[in-house]
């Protein structure tokens, strides 16, 4: 709950970083894993399997 509190805080400082710069850095992520989502996917996928693997030799 003290995070929430916290970044409210920050968005109304006039110092802070505004409502709209949050949006668009959002935005932006959220874009470049829509894109990505396939090869993400595969990513964790192959460090999760050789994980896995590794785990059970110990």
């Amino acid at each position: 709950m003290w995070r929430i509190r916290y970044m409210m805080q920050v968005l109304r400082e006039k110092r802070g970083i505004g409502v709209v710069e949050v949006i668009l850095i959002l935005v932006v992520l959220i874009g470049l894993v829509i894109i990505f989502k396939s090869q993400l996917t595969s990513l964790v996928e192959t460090i999760f399997e050789k994980i896995t693997s590794e785990s059970a030799g110990i």
